[in-house]
């Protein structure tokens, strides 16, 4: 079954990889693969925007461990999400130098911006750590879905296969902070409603991007 599995892998097209991914993701909309080919034709500020996303999501993890250390299992499994994404960054810091370029200033993450209006602002702060949960299992889940797209179509076969790579480690980050989510909110709300409302708004918002070289854009 797993050679089976590589071999699908490796030959079936990129439409039906796209297909098979969201079927695990739930996403609403994929992105057209030319977002791809403006990534690969405008590379530098695409990769300073990726080494800055990884950077945001180590301080995301890092900050529910400071905002949460009674929550002894989560601090554990952010723990381990603070280096893995630390990593990242440098990986891709270190593509940046590779290719003579220098880190820049951070970008800006509009989507981001726009995934938070989703949730209502509130003084729990429980519901506030389910939200917070919610949003970065979404931002992991369409971050993976574009790592996909990069790594189908960029025709930098060292870049493909990093990208490639990374689709797995994000896919499983998605999954665990919606795990998380679901277990810290099975009193108090329903999660699996509020999650598939959460892949609506999320659809809407990301019919505005895809238009520029940025992981989110």
């Amino acid at each position: 079954m797993r050679f089976l599995l590589i071999f699908l892998l490796k030959n079936i097209n990129f439409e039906f990889i796209v297909y098979l991914l969201f079927i695990m993701l739930r996403l609403k909309l994929a992105t057209d693969k030319r977002w791809a080919f403006l990534v690969e034709n405008n590379l530098k500020e695409a990769l300073i925007d990726h080494a800055f996303c990884e950077q945001k999501a180590a301080s995301s993890a890092l900050s529910l461990i400071v905002t949460y250390p009674d929550y002894s299992e989560l601090v554990s499994a952010m723990s381990t999400v603070v280096l893995e994404e630390m990593d990242h960054f440098k990986r891709v810091h270190d593509i940046i130098l590779d290719k003579g370029w220098e880190l820049d200033c951070e970008r800006r993450d509009e989507y981001v911006n726009d995934l938070r209006k989703f949730f209502t602002k509130t003084r729990d702060k429980k519901v506030n750590l389910i939200n917070r949960l919610l949003l970065s299992a979404m931002i992991e889940a369409r971050s993976c879905e574009r790592f996909r797209v990069l790594a189908v179509n960029v025709k930098d076969k060292k870049l493909a296969d990093f990208y490639n790579e990374l689709v797995k480690s994000e896919a499983g980050h998605y999954k665990l902070f919606l795990d998380f989510a679901k277990k810290y909110g099975a009193d108090l709300m329903d999660v699996d409603n509020i999650w598939e409302e959460f892949l609506n708004f999320e659809a809407d918002i990301i019919k505005n991007y895809g238009n520029a070289p940025l992981i989110h854009g």
